[in-house]
């Protein structure tokens, strides 16, 4: 796909969807961070069953802390891999405390020098919580990258590089959420559903699906 097939494409997403979120309940930049970190092989909305609960007993890095992995625990049982995330979330918070006064940094490798927090979740937190540009390629970004042509990559990093050279940079900031709902609702992994894409037209994937029969 070139730029300005790219360009298009977005365009049509951003069209159809003008002010794109995150899906992740959150108040907070470390409220987010956290939300975030719990989402890894997780679906939002089963972290988002689980989170007001904990950012209730814990909605600052001093509090989760004091609960530690024993006290977060409980309240993430539900959602895939909980214990250590249960660890992950402890630490980094008693590191925040330590290394940045409480605070999360708007800082790519300070980010990623934290427990649990690697470049996707970075790309989450540095792109939601502090404005910037950042492309944070998931799994529903990596396949949509691939089947779309928009950015073929043999890695989430390759794609991730290829979306940021190719996306409008008016648009960079924004693509991320419209990627990663696009590819969630509508260019689904097993049956993508080509009939209800506002982007169809600008889309290279060569079997599109056609609407189901009445």
């Amino acid at each position: 796909m070139s730029a300005a097939q790219a360009g298009e494409f977005l365009r049509a997403l951003a069209m159809h969807n003008p002010k794109p979120e995150t899906e992740l309940l959150y108040s907070t930049p470390f409220t987010l961070l956290v939300a975030v970190v719990l989402s890894a092989q997780t679906t939002d909305a089963a972290v988002n069953r689980c989170t007001p609960a904990l950012f209730a007993a814990a909605p600052g890095p001093a509090e989760m802390a004091a609960l530690g992995a024993e006290g977060v625990a409980p309240f993430i049982r539900s959602i895939g891999l909980w214990q250590g995330k249960a660890k992950n979330v402890a630490a980094l918070s008693r590191l925040l405390l330590e290394r940045h006064g409480g605070e999360v940094p708007a800082d790519r490798a300070a980010l990623e020098a934290l427990p649990g927090v690697g470049r996707k979740t970075a790309n989450v937190v540095l792109n939601v919580a502090f404005g910037e540009s950042t492309m944070a390629v998931d799994t529903h970004i990596f396949r949509l990258g691939n089947r779309t042509g928009l950015a073929p990559g043999r890695t989430p990093r390759e794609v991730e590089d290829a979306l940021v050279q190719r996306c409008p940079p008016e648009l960079l900031r924004d693509a991320h959420h419209w990627l990663i709902l696009h590819g969630r609702y509508v260019c689904k992994a097993r049956l993508p559903e080509c009939w209800r894409c506002p982007a169809a037209s600008h889309c290279n994937y060569r079997d599109k699906v056609p609407a189901p029969a009445a």
